[in-house]
C-alpha cells in the first residue's frame, strides 16, 4: 500500500525544524512497521488552523494523481486544528484515504465528537446535493417546456453552429463520483488536471454514462 507521510509545524523557528525532522524520521520507521511503501513525505510549516497551505495543497493533489492509501502524521493535530481539520478530514476520508498515526501507533481514532461533527457535515452535504439536483430537475423541466431542445446544442448532435463536445475523462469522473464527491469537486479536480469543464458537464457525462449502463444492463436482461 502506498502512503503520503505529512509533517507540520507552525512556525520556521530553528527548534521546530528539528521538530520536523524528527517527525519525519519517526514516520518513516513507523511506515517500515505497518508496511507501507513511502511515495513521498511532505512537510508544512505553517499554522494548523490554515487551509491554504503549500503542503497540504500538494498532499490533496498526490492523493487524487498517485492512488495514495494512507497518509502518516504524527497525532491529529499535526494535520489541522479547529474547523480545518474537520474540513481536511472529511475530504480525505471522501477520497478512501485511511489516516495512521503514531499517537494510537496505528490507524487514526477519531474522538466521539469529531465523528458525531463528521457525520453531520456529511448528512448535510447530502442533503445539499438533493437540494440542487432537485433545483436542476425543475430548471430544465421548466425549459424544455417553453421549447429548449438540449440536444440539438452539440455539433457532433446536429447543430452546426452549437458548442464543441468537450473531450473529459470519463473514467476519472465515474471513480471520483463512486469515491462520494459532488459534482463540483470533481469539476475542481478536473480543471486541476487541466481539463476546463464546468460541474453542468461533469453531471451531464456521468449521467450519460449511468443512463447508457442501465440500457445495457436491460439488454442483457432482456437475452
Amino acid at each position: 500500500m502506498k502512503a503520503i507521510i505529512y509533517c507540520r509545524v507552525s512556525t520556521e523557528k530553528e527548534t521546530q525544524e528539528t521538530s520536523l525532522r524528527r517527525q519525519e524520521e519517526e514516520l518513516l520507521a513507523a511506515a517500515k512497521t505497518w508496511g507501507f511503501e513511502v511515495a513521498s513525505v511532505i512537510c508544512d510549516q505553517s499554522s494548523g488552523y490554515d487551509l491554504n497551505r503549500p503542503g497540504i495543497m500538494t498532499l490533496l493533489e498526490k492523493i487524487k494523481s498517485d492512488d495514495i492509501d494512507a497518509v502518516l502524521i504524527q497525532d491529529e493535530t499535526r494535520l489541522g486544528r479547529g474547523n480545518a481539520k474537520i474540513a481536511l478530514l472529511h475530504t480525505l476520508f471522501k477520497e478512501k484515504v485511511i489516516l495512521y498515526n503514531l499517537s494510537h501507533n496505528g490507524e487514526l481514532q477519531l474522538s466521539e465528537t469529531d465523528s458525531m461533527i463528521l457525520n453531520i457535515v456529511s448528512m448535510v452535504e447530502e442533503y445539499q446535493r438533493k437540494l440542487h439536483n432537485i433545483k436542476i430537475k425543475r430548471g430544465m423541466k421548466k425549459a424544455i417546456e417553453r421549447g429548449y431542445r438540449p440536444e440539438k446544442n452539440l455539433k457532433r448532435r446536429g447543430n452546426i453552429e452549437g458548442r464543441e463536445r468537450k473531450e473529459v475523462p470519463l473514467q476519472e469522473i465515474i471513480r471520483l463520483r463512486n469515491n462520494g464527491l459532488t459534482f463540483s469537486e470533481i469539476a475542481a479536480t478536473m480543471r486541476g488536471f487541466g481539463y476546463d469543464v464546468s460541474k453542468a458537464t461533469v453531471h451531464r457525462r456521468y449521467k450519460e454514462y449511468a443512463v447508457h449502463s442501465e440500457n445495457s444492463s436491460k439488454r442483457a436482461d432482456d437475452l
